[in-house]
């Protein structure tokens, strides 16, 4: 099925979000959700989603996993049940990452949700500071950034080539063109505002968005608009030997961030249409 748009979405906006399969577990319970993508995690996405439960963390904020298609059969009805996921959606159309997130936020959205945090599924990213998350949108925030490098946070084992792109280039790129200054801009472990991803000029629901733009442009584009945005630690944890799980696919994934980053950092991906941002 695709995505709608109910509620108090508005009407005359036109969505573009890949087809997409639904299973819903339970109704929705919190004013938040946290989004989990993935695709092929196996242990780890079973391991970090017990550790969630465990957390409580099912219990702060509705969860919803996007699978990009997997098939190791780690997201079993009974696994999913057990940890009290609210619903599994499953990507049947085009696209990578930014594809899975349309899929993702825009029905999170017409089941009015107030925000979402988002957090890979790979076990790199430290579950204990999704509550931080939750607060910060409770509190008024509208994009809420990990941070590995920031007091309080923690990076273990980062390659020293993805430490030195994000600090030296990635970062400092991105923060210049969104005004508000960076220290890691590649994680996915994030939040949203219901108010800045319904803005008339974000429109995240477009094609456009298909594999990394859409963390790049939501990076840059929420202080632009005068909305209100911070950084929060975290610990990120590559392994000490073995496949690194990462979504970024070899030189042509690490060529396509880079290409994505200037995009966003010239205003390639912004949509002028509509009102304007709060401003604060």
């Amino acid at each position: 099925m695709t995505g709608k748009q109910n509620g108090d979405l508005p009407k005359s906006r036109r969505w573009e979000i890949p087809d997409y399969s639904e299973q819903v577990f339970a109704d929705r319970r919190t004013r938040f959700a946290i989004v989990i993508p993935v695709i092929n995690e196996g242990e780890r996405i079973q391991a970090q989603l017990r550790e969630m439960s465990e957390a409580g963390h099912m219990d702060l904020a509705d969860t919803v996993i996007v699978d990009g298609g997997s098939t190791d059969g780690s997201l079993d009805v009974l696994t999913l049940g057990r940890c009290g996921i609210r619903a599994l959606l499953t990507k049947t159309g085009p696209g990578k990452l930014s594809a899975q997130l349309r899929c993702a936020y825009a029905w999170v959205l017409d089941q009015g949700y107030e925000g979402i945090v988002t957090i890979d599924g790979n076990g790199k990213d430290g579950i204990e500071a999704v509550p931080a998350f939750v607060n910060a949108l409770g509190e008024g925030y509208d994009y809420i950034q990990a941070s590995r490098f920031i007091a309080g946070g923690s990076a273990e084992n980062t390659p020293l080539s993805r430490s030195a792109a994000i600090r030296l280039i990635h970062a400092p790129v991105l923060s210049l063109a969104a005004g508000h200054r960076f220290t890691d801009t590649t994680q996915g472990f994030r939040a949203y505002s219901r108010r800045y991803l319904l803005d008339d000029q974000v429109q995240p629901f477009r094609s456009i968005f298909d594999r990394y733009e859409l963390l790049a442009y939501l990076t840059v584009r929420a202080s632009q608009l005068g909305y209100w945005v911070k950084e929060l630690p975290t610990r990120r944890d590559y392994p000490e030997s073995g496949v690194v799980p990462t979504k970024i696919d070899g030189l042509r994934g690490q060529f396509d961030l880079l290409v994505t980053m200037f995009k966003a950092a010239i205003g390639a991906f912004h949509s002028s249409s509509g009102k304007k941002g709060r401003h604060h």
